[in-house]
């Protein structure tokens, strides 16, 4: 009787795969940065022009919509990363990146925390799908739940960040990664060029692609002499371009400080609030939110001993028009904007008119539809 040879074992060949499939996605996500970009693009506008996206097939359409928001966030981290690699000037990067990596680099669970924030803004409005489906009373417990979970994390970042504002997002934007591309002159400067050639003339300064002969890197096109100023200006540092990224946004006094916790604890009151009113008509919740924020605001603007830098005011205009999205709830949307929309629907074309009705029925029906926190 013949004893059969013990097979080689396959699973350490198995466990190297995984790694080596992500490496391989990294690589391909970084090569092909502005398909990605696009994909991404045509696949989300693809989940709002869906018809009747809100209506028969609500939950698959928004799953597939945050999914494509999850897969989004994951290609900006592996191109985060592989921008941290190259070498280049602060001044080509945002403020805001700048700021938000160096608290990524300085602490690891800023990061966590930040990546938890995210990743609940992107599947809100599906768990508040999901959660509506076992009733009402579920839907509002699941709404309170993101509601504290959010809050938590923007109170976290807050104290990591030693009593600094918040920044939306709190993690850093996508970047372009340049490659061997961003040297050569574009398409129409190379016509440009040949035309010229073919003349008999000399191609202008913008259209001349030096290439050096030993190493055979080309140097970056010249500009048009109507453009000097301008490409001079895009070369010079500002002050925030030299400043720490940690001094781009100061540490708040105790009155700032106090209105940036009642601007993060505004929609959980909001949403605790409505919960309880018995009608969607009610003014009371809505106006409480109202002055909520408004208080923070005027709190805010007490701050003798803190001189506002670029960055907190381009963060400061973006809560200004958020707060627009104050017309699309509560008491202000059921009295106010829903009648307009409503008979603004019905004078429209079929196809947009349809559009139009899609959203209507999820900005009557899902509280995180028209949420901006």
């Amino acid at each position: 009787m013949t004893t059969s040879k013990p097979l080689p074992s396959k699973l350490p060949h198995a466990l190297t795969l995984p790694p080596k499939w992500l490496s391989l996605y990294s690589n391909f996500i970084q090569t092909h940065q502005s398909s990605v970009t696009q994909i991404e693009s045509a696949l989300r506008s693809l989940t709002y022009i869906i018809p009747g996206r809100f209506r028969d097939a609500e939950l698959a359409s928004e799953s597939l919509h945050s999914s494509i928001q999850l897969l989004s966030m994951y290609h900006d981290t592996l191109l985060t990363r592989a921008l941290s690699k190259l070498p280049g000037m602060p001044g080509q990067q945002s403020p805001h990146n700048r700021y938000t990596k160096f608290w990524i680099a300085k602490s690891k669970f800023y990061r966590r925390v930040a990546t938890v924030l995210a990743i609940v803004q992107y599947t809100e409005l599906l768990w508040e799908m999901m959660a509506k489906r076992k009733g009402e009373r579920t839907r509002w417990r699941v709404i309170i739940l993101l509601e504290v979970i959010k809050a938590t994390c923007r109170l976290l970042l807050l104290k990591i960040t030693n009593a600094r504002p918040l920044v939306t997002p709190a993690l850093p934007e996508r970047e372009v990664i340049p490659d061997e591309e961003t040297n050569s002159p574009p398409p129409e400067d190379e016509e440009a060029a040949l035309e010229a050639e073919l003349e008999g003339r000399s191609p202008s300064p913008s259209q001349q692609n030096y290439k050096m002969k030993r190493t055979g890197l080309s140097l970056p096109t010249l500009p048009n002499p109507g453009d000097i100023s301008s490409y001079l200006l895009s070369k010079v540092l500002t002050a925030d371009d030299i400043k720490s990224p940690s001094t781009l946004l100061n540490t708040m006094p105790r009155t700032a400080l106090l209105a940036e916790t009642v601007h993060i604890l505004q929609p959980l009151v909001y949403a605790i609030a409505l919960s309880r009113s018995k009608s969607k008509s009610n003014w009371q919740p809505w106006l409480l939110s109202l002055s909520l924020e408004y208080a923070a605001r005027q709190l805010r603007k007490d701050r003798d001993s803190l001189q506002t830098t670029a960055l907190e005011r381009e963060q400061w205009n973006k809560r200004g028009w958020a707060m627009g999205w104050l017309a699309m709830r509560g008491a202000f949307y059921e009295n106010v904007t829903k009648g307009f929309l409503h008979s603004t629907s019905e004078r429209l074309p079929g196809l947009i008119s349809g559009v139009l009705d899609d959203y209507l029925y999820l900005w009557d029906g899902y509280y995180f539809s028209t949420s901006s926190n």
